[in-house]
């Protein structure tokens, strides 16, 4: 049986994909899934369900609940991460302080002033947990979801002796499931190579039967008025490979878009879309709870995500694609050595076997580049209690420098740091 400790487990709702899968795979549905939360309620809801989800479906899952997070972690298998430090009231800071600064944001959690402060009051918890594992479970691989997934990753492996972390992100696969919608072929008579960093990759290689699919891709584009006002497109026109994040995600990444009003406009970019979907998933967690308590149950509807298939692949042996975050090791020629980068891995009963990609087009690993530059410095200060580091990534970023002057970066994360407190490493705070 695989011990599978869910971190966050209160987050009802991907908790309940991945059981969703994980329950419906024969072979996995006899696992002891472990929840995991230090919210007691959100804990007790998550443990409700999973065990209606196993008895609904006939499965012997053992269900184990716990507030102690070393007791969820002793002699686990699989770790799947999807905790949010800080929960909904830290995700109001990091936009409403900004916007007094006249700073916009989409979605604040991989890059910009967001993503550098959701980054900083995670890497501590994150750090604590890899050095858990390492004691307790140094053969688990720990499967991270968390954002910003370039520098969470990171953060574990540069800073505890625990290795075994894989960032995983919907993004590639749902954007070559997207191309293959737009240019009329099925997905799985296309071949993708797909790299660089989380929610800044680009599709490399876009083929049906030897031939390239971006001319068709071309056309359609040509004839549609609409896509042409969405950021990705006009990163591809600009670029020429097809970005993985969407629009309104891609926006914040960069210097172009969000300082200028026209430009929100022209491209539709859903300034603050992510303040939105917080409080909606608050409102399914509360639906959630009352559904479990009038005995109602949730909705099981296999998904395929990303952590199950992973875990799937190992405990049988079924050979799957799946694209990792994991340590550039020559990964990827032309990024630094060390940074998290976006690549398919290999996974089956051996494990997840990163595979080469060698080097980008020289334009799209130069733009990876200003991207990881803020995280180098966020994971730097976080590790090393920095709190000049932190400056200087806010004063890296592509969308905050093209908006704020020196000083008014500087009083920013002054005025964020006191806002998220002892959330924040020591020696930041």
């Amino acid at each position: 049986m695989a011990r599978i400790v869910f971190l966050g487990a209160g987050s009802v709702e991907f908790t309940k994909n991945v059981l969703s899968d994980i329950l419906t795979f024969p072979e996995l549905g006899d696992s002891t899934l472990v929840l995991h939360d230090i919210d007691p309620d959100r804990l007790a809801t998550a443990e409700a369900m999973a065990t209606w989800m196993a008895g609904a479906l006939g499965r012997p899952a053992k269900v184990e609940a716990r507030l102690d997070r070393r007791a969820a972690l002793d002699g686990a298998d699989y770790v799947i991460n999807e905790i949010a430090v800080g929960g909904h009231a830290a995700t109001q800071t990091d936009f409403e302080i900004p916007r007094r600064y006249g700073l916009r944001q989409t979605i604040g959690d991989t890059l910009g002033i967001g993503g550098i402060f959701r980054a900083l009051r995670t890497i501590p918890v994150m750090v604590a947990i890899g050095e858990d594992l390492a004691e307790l479970a140094p053969h688990a691989l720990l499967l991270t979801y968390t954002n910003p997934m370039s520098m969470i990753p990171r953060a574990v492996y540069e800073g505890t002796s625990f290795q075994r972390v894989v960032g995983l992100c919907h993004s590639v696969r749902d954007t070559q499931a997207r191309l293959a919608s737009l240019v009329g072929v099925p997905e799985e008579e296309i071949s993708y190579v797909t790299a660089g960093v989380n929610h800044q990759a680009f599709v490399l290689r876009f083929e049906h039967r030897g031939e390239s699919l971006y001319p068709v891709l071309d056309e359609v584009i040509a004839r549609d008025p609409e896509l042409r006002r969405t950021v990705r497109v006009e990163l591809y026109r600009r670029l020429g490979h097809f970005p993985t994040e969407s629009s309104e995600h891609g926006s914040e990444y960069l210097p172009w878009f969000l300082r200028h009003d026209d430009q929100v406009e022209r491209y539709r970019i859903p300034v603050e879309i992510y303040l939105q979907w917080s409080r909606e998933n608050l409102d399914t967690f509360e639906e959630t709870r009352t559904r479990l308590a009038a005995g109602r149950g949730v909705e099981i509807t296999p998904v395929m995500e990303l952590a199950s298939e992973v875990i799937h692949s190992i405990e049988t042996g079924t050979p799957r694609v799946v694209h990792g975050n994991v340590r550039n090791d020559g990964l990827i020629g032309n990024l630094p050595t060390g940074a998290c980068v976006e690549v398919p891995c290999l996974v089956d009963r051996a494990g997840m076997r990163p595979t080469r990609v060698g080097n980008l087009p020289p334009q799209l690993a130069a733009l990876n580049q200003t991207f990881l530059n803020v995280g180098e410095l966020t994971v730097r200060a976080a590790l090393e209690g920095r709190r000049d580091h932190v400056y200087h990534a806010a004063m890296l970023d592509p969308n905050t420098s093209a908006t704020l002057t020196l000083q008014q970066i500087h009083d920013l994360v002054d005025d964020m740091i006191a806002a998220h407190g002892d959330l924040l490493p020591e020696g930041i705070r």
